[in-house]
């Protein structure tokens, strides 16, 4: 199995130096790259893969995949950098997540083909997040178990709806990385115009095409999670994530 981390970009909110990815950035004693690798490696997955933009980052026993057009689009065309490697079980991950064991280990218990993981307390982790707000959230509409909607400032529609926040990461069976993959270089040679809620393709993110995939039937399973995890990005986020991670 490998793990794919998304580290091309930077943060203008975070003001790193020289635009330097945030998987750098320290968490009480270790950087975001070391907690993710290092929990990767503890629970078996020992081939990582690094998507990179224009800096170096000098992890050892990673591999590395430069995202050379990485300022030309979204998050989804930087890990699709990466789709020669998009093979087999694979999990994916922002630069930016940290989220702890037990997370994990739901992801690798995942047995269908395409899993997310899903915080239905989400709401409770934006009091006082004044500078990254809960509109910035990245919904999930959850109906009769299955996901119906995955973007930002959902509502319900009926008394059966529960609405959760996606955590960024994903899992992929083998058969989940051939649908995932094949539909994403259909939408290359077809698409034109909005991709959902993108003004392009080349401008989407992952939770768009992971809509594009609802829409056209596959399931893309709800992993219920109720345990530490947290986005990195901005100041207070960090403030936050070196109290959790202690």
């Amino acid at each position: 199995m490998k793990a794919i981390i998304i580290a091309a970009g930077s943060s203008s909110r975070l003001q790193l130096a020289e635009g330097k990815p945030k998987g750098l950035l320290d968490i009480n004693g270790k950087t975001i790259f070391d907690r993710q690798i290092s929990l990767f490696r503890s629970n078996g997955i020992d081939e990582i893969i690094i998507i990179t933009g224009k800096h170096g980052l000098g992890i050892k026993n990673v591999s590395y995949i430069n995202d050379e057009h990485y300022e030309q689009h979204e998050v989804l065309g930087s890990l699709m950098a990466a789709k020669d490697e998009i093979k087999g079980r694979v999990l994916t991950s922002y630069s930016d997540i940290l989220f702890d064991e037990l997370i994990l280990l739901q992801l690798l218990e995942f047995s269908g083909d395409i899993g997310i993981p899903v915080d239905l307390d989400w709401e409770k982790s934006y009091d006082g997040r004044t500078h990254h707000p809960k509109s910035e959230a990245d919904n999930v509409l959850i109906r009769n178990k299955k996901i119906i909607s995955i973007q930002k400032r959902i509502e319900k529609t009926t008394g059966n709806d529960v609405i959760g926040e996606f955590l960024g990461p994903m899992i992929l069976s083998e058969k989940g990385s051939e649908i995932f993959v094949e539909n994403y270089l259909k939408l290359l040679q077809t698409h034109q115009g909005p991709f959902h809620k993108a003004p392009s393709l080349k401008n989407a993110y992952l939770t768009d095409m992971l809509q594009e995939l609802i829409d056209l039937g596959y399931e893309v399973d709800p992993i219920i999670v109720n345990s530490k995890w947290c986005e990195i990005d901005t100041p207070q986020d960090l403030e936050k994530a070196r109290k959790l991670f202690s």
